[in-house]
């Protein structure tokens, strides 16, 4: 990507407007519906401890913190219009693909993932002024219609699917690669990232230092020991609590931020954080799987106990 970002980048030859925003998210959901049972999408929509606890942290505490964290670093030398980026960072909701697939390849609550990613977009956008019918009719189509449509195929194959196993996880991991490649491309070609290298040094650190503190803030609130939260649900709130939404964020910034000369530099934060999310997310996949498997070995011996 970093060679040659042209290739993965729109209106590149891999034309990922379409080939990762619909077919490539439109795959996820479809997949997501054919490997879930319907029983596990009803339990998840009555989970609303989980609910509360994800919408609470990305669209309050997080915000907040933000906020906080950014008054100490306002007598700093960094540029201003980079920390109200950041701030916009946090205002955002979390992403309905990445988080899911992420949740998915750890083997983590993705009916859970799916409901609250999807959930805090409609939200955010029903609440401000973004063009909220044609982001709202792309969700409905390239995540709800793929995600019942599964469903529905499912009803039919249920025994072969059962029987043969078919490599779901190998699938989102390969699309998860894709979107990370054309996420790098865009990043590399866009010219709002064109500062100088100590502000991107700088705000880079910054955030993979919030993800990270955000991520085992979740992970300490959802395994304390009066947490009713399964390993399983732990894995879907890390992930959908502390990732930012670029396909919602985008547009939300050019509108409210219309005729602002400083546009692009209030982009750059929200800019970086999307791809850093993802490839962080990805490094940490194994060691969070890990943890998972051991955490239900656990509670089956205890339970058998």
């Amino acid at each position: 990507a970093r060679l040659e970002p042209g290739v993965g980048v729109k209106g590149g030859p891999l034309k990922p407007e379409i080939t990762i925003t619909y077919i490539a998210v439109s795959a996820i959901f479809f997949n997501s519906g054919l490997s879930l049972k319907t029983e596990e999408l009803t339990s998840a929509l009555m989970h609303v401890k989980l609910h509360l606890f994800v919408q609470i942290f990305t669209l309050v505490f997080f915000p907040t913190a933000i906020w906080v964290f950014l008054q100490m670093l306002s007598i700093t030398p960094i540029n201003e219009w980079l920390l109200k980026g950041l701030q916009t960072v946090g205002c955002m909701p979390p992403p309905v693909s990445s988080a899911v697939i992420l949740t998915k390849a750890v083997g983590g609550n993705e009916a859970a993932a799916i409901f609250n990613s999807a959930f805090g977009s409609f939200l955010l956008g029903s609440s401000s002024s973004v063009p909220f019918t044609s982001i709202f009719s792309q969700l409905f189509m390239t995540v709800v219609v793929p995600l019942i449509i599964g469903q529905i195929v499912r009803r039919y194959i249920k025994d072969w699917l059962e029987r043969k196993k078919p490599p779901f996880g190998a699938i989102s991991s390969s699309v998860l690669l894709m979107i990370i490649y054309t996420t790098f491309c865009d990043t590399f070609a866009n010219p709002n990232i064109d500062l100088d290298k100590f502000s991107l040094i700088i705000i880079v650190f910054i955030i993979f230092s919030i993800q990270m503190s955000f991520m085992f803030l979740t992970f300490l609130f959802s395994t304390r020991n009066n947490s009713t939260f399964t390993p399983a649900d732990t894995v879907a709130i890390v992930f959908c609590s502390t990732h930012k939404s670029l396909t919602l964020g985008i547009p939300m910034l050019k509108i409210v931020f219309a005729g602002y000369e400083h546009l692009s530099l209030i982009s750059v934060p929200l800019l970086i954080y999307h791809p850093a999310q993802i490839l962080l997310g990805s490094l940490l996949v194994p060691t969070i799987k890990s943890w998972m498997v051991s955490r239900q070995k656990v509670r089956i011996v205890g339970f058998d106990l």
